[in-house]
């Protein structure tokens, strides 16, 4: 049992997650999860987006930001990592068979492109459906 306030506690826990996930570290996290994304869109067949605009438009967004909201953003960004991860190393095992992973991994695009626009979403005032 803590012998502070819960808001004291609360304010604590805050600060030291602050401290663990830092905003310029989350801007790398989402640009490396666009160059997995340039992987399966190699994969797939499909033609490369612009990603550095996707990059800078999330920096902005993250600056103008409040914390729950980029609390949100770093559990989104994650749990894409974690999609984005596993969908390669299962579209890396269907390309070494020999079998042709361009369906498997337009299907894992479109996850990607779904959760990217939904953390974005996430981080603007008001989100209207961006052009897919």
């Amino acid at each position: 049992m803590s012998a502070l306030p819960p808001e004291q506690t609360r304010s604590m826990l805050d600060a030291a997650s602050q401290g663990a996930r830092p905003q310029g570290l989350l801007e790398q996290k989402w640009a490396a999860l666009h160059a997995s994304a340039e992987q399966v869109a190699r994969l797939g067949e499909l033609s490369n987006e612009r990603a550095e605009t996707d990059v800078d438009v999330f920096a902005q967004l993250l600056v103008t930001a409040n914390d729950w909201q980029r609390d949100v953003a770093w559990q989104g960004v994650e749990d894409i990592e974690a999609l984005m991860r596993a969908g390669l190393a299962a579209l890396g095992t269907v390309a070494a068979r020999g079998q042709d992973a361009s369906v498997p991994a337009r299907a894992l695009w479109r996850e990607f492109h779904y959760a990217r626009e939904a953390v974005l979403c996430l981080l603007q005032p008001i989100c209207e459906a961006r052009a897919a």
